[in-house]
C-alpha cells in the first residue's frame, strides 16, 4: 500500500507546469527528472515484489523440496533487505531534493503529494527493515515446519539409511492381540485354537 501511495502521488501531482507560458511538465522535486523517476521505479518494484511474495507464500505449504523452500525464504530475505536499501535511497534523495526546492505557484499546487511521497518512502524503510527480520527469523528457525530438518539422514552420504529402531529383545509369550480400540472383551484363552472340523 505505501508503495502505491509513493508513485502514485509522484505519477498523479508530482508533475507540474512552474511557467504558465512553457507547457513542459517539471518534476516538483527540484525540477530533478531522476528523483521523480526513482521515486516511481523503486515504489512499481516494490508493488510487485509483494504480489509475487504473496503468491509465494500462499504456495509455500505445497513447496515439497527442501531446497526450493530453503530458496524461496533466501529470496525472500534477500528482496527485503535489498528494498529496505533503496527505500532508505529514496526517502533520502526526496527529502534532499524538497528542501534544495523553491516555492512557487506551481509547486505548491503538488507539495501535499511530494510531501506524502517522502512520508510513505520513510514509512516503507521500516515496513521492509520488517520484513527482512521476519524472513531472517524464518530462516534460523527453519520456520513452523521443521522446513530445513535433515536430522534423521546421516551425514556421510554412502552410510546406510537407518532402519527401525530395536525393540527390548525381549519377545513377547502372547501370540494372538486384539485389535484396538474393541468394546467387546473376550475370555478366550491366550494362544491359538485349533478348530475341530
Amino acid at each position: 500500500i505505501f508503495s502505491i501511495v509513493v508513485f502514485g502521488s509522484i505519477v498523479n501531482e508530482c508533475y507540474v507546469n512552474t511557467d504558465s507560458q512553457n507547457p513542459q511538465l517539471l518534476c516538483i522535486f527540484n525540477k530533478n527528472e531522476s528523483a521523480c523517476s526513482y521515486g516511481i521505479a523503486v515504489g512499481i518494484i516494490a508493488f510487485f515484489g509483494c504480489i509475487f511474495f504473496f503468491v509465494v507464500d500462499l504456495y509455500f505449504q505445497q513447496i515439497s523440496s527442501v531446497k526450493d523452500r530453503k530458496r524461496a525464504v533466501l529470496l525472500d530475505l534477500g528482496f527485503s533487505g535489498f528494498l529496505s536499501f533503496l527505500w532508505f535511497v529514496a526517502f533520502c534523495f526526496l527529502a534532499n531534493q524538497w528542501q534544495q526546492t523553491t516555492m512557487s505557484k506551481g509547486v505548491s499546487q503538488g507539495a501535499d503529494a511530494a510531501r506524502a511521497a517522502i512520508t510513505f518512502s520513510f514509512f516503507s524503510i521500516i515496513v521492509w527493515v520488517a520484513l527482512a527480520v521476519k524472513a531472517l527469523q524464518r530462516y534460523r528457525l527453519g520456520t513452523d515446519m521443521s522446513l530445513f530438518a535433515t536430522d534423521q539422514f546421516a551425514t556421510d552420504p554412502n552410510a546406510a539409511y537407518p532402519g527401525y529402531p530395536t525393540g527390548s529383545g525381549i519377545e513377547s509369550t502372547e501370540t494372538y492381540q486384539s485389535p484396538p480400540f474393541t468394546e467387546t472383551l473376550d475370555t478366550n484363552p491366550k494362544g491359538y485354537q485349533v478348530p475341530a472340523y
